[in-house]
């Protein structure tokens, strides 16, 4: 049986820290954002549905199916081995699927359940709905999945896991193994930068519907709406080209990129659209 260093009591503390803060802090700044300006806390309900159903059941599917179909227990394919040989073609569709997809949700979200919406507010809302399920989802989930994995790791049963999955998928398995190794050598200075990751990933969510719904409010601005999806198939191109190793960069400097996406995304959208819009309709 495989066997993997004991997981200490700092690391399973700070994984707990780290599932706590993603799961509380989205809800809580929801909660201050809609009793501040008494938005409607169902706004911030649809910008959450926009993102499980356009990012986790349509995109990431329809996106393994085409560049990774053995993760769903198919054989690869001609497009998919293609792909894998294109570094750069690669990262460009890992990036063009959530930038249509879920560019295009807060378009639809915009268009139908949110159309009688017309305030300014309401893009702040759905995009904190938006990149703060996303935080949850991503960030919040996988520590607490890396606490029972931690568990699993001390009582001695992971070994035995990571066994099974090798017989079946070793890809799969040297996953785990690359995960055991993380959690062993959790610190703090991985969770601040987790925060720090998620904050400008917020940031930029919000920017962006900030800018689809201005696309979707002003007939004339709707080239706002593939502006939209060009900022965010950029973002994530870069984070493909860097997953590949097609751009050798240090952590700090993907993170570096990764913050300046997110903040001129909001500045921009928040300064040059939300500040310029001064008109206070009410909610129908």
């Amino acid at each position: 049986m495989t066997e993997f260093a004991k997981v200490g009591t700092q690391q399973i503390g700070l994984l707990a820290l780290g599932a706590i803060l993603m799961i509380a802090t989205p809800i809580v700044v929801a909660i201050i954002w809609t009793k501040q300006k008494k938005e409607r806390f169902t706004t911030v309900l649809v910008g959450a549905a926009t993102f499980f159903l356009f990012a986790v059941v349509l995109e990431k599917p329809l996106q393994a199916l085409l560049i990774a179909p053995t993760q769903m227990g198919l054989a690869d394919t001609g497009i998919s081995q293609f792909l894998n040989a294109s570094p750069i073609l690669w990262a460009f569709i890992v990036g063009l699927f959530p930038g249509v997809f879920e560019e295009t949700g807060r378009l639809v979200a915009y268009k139908t359940v949110l159309k009688k919406r017309k305030n300014r507010e309401t893009s702040i809302s759905h995009g904190i709905g938006h990149g703060g399920f996303e935080v949850i989802f991503v960030m919040g989930v996988t520590y607490a999945t890396y606490i029972a994995y931690a568990m699993m790791i001390n009582t001695g049963t992971f070994g035995t896991v990571v066994d099974q999955v090798m017989a079946q998928a070793p890809d799969q398995a040297a996953a785990l193994m690359t995960v055991a190794s993380g959690i062993a050598s959790f610190s703090f200075a991985n969770l601040c930068m987790g925060i720090m990751e998620r904050i400008f990933a917020v940031l930029f969510h919000v920017g962006a519907s900030i800018i689809v719904f201005y696309a979707c409010k002003d007939k004339g601005r709707f080239w706002l709406y593939p502006l939209a999806i060009l900022l965010h198939t950029a973002m994530d191109f870069f984070v493909g080209l860097t997953s590949v190793g097609v751009l050798n960069l240090p952590i700090w400097a993907i993170e570096v990129v990764l913050a300046i996406f997110g903040v001129l995304t909001f500045c921009g959208a928040f300064f040059l659209l939300y500040k310029k819009d001064v008109r206070k309709e009410a909610i129908s």
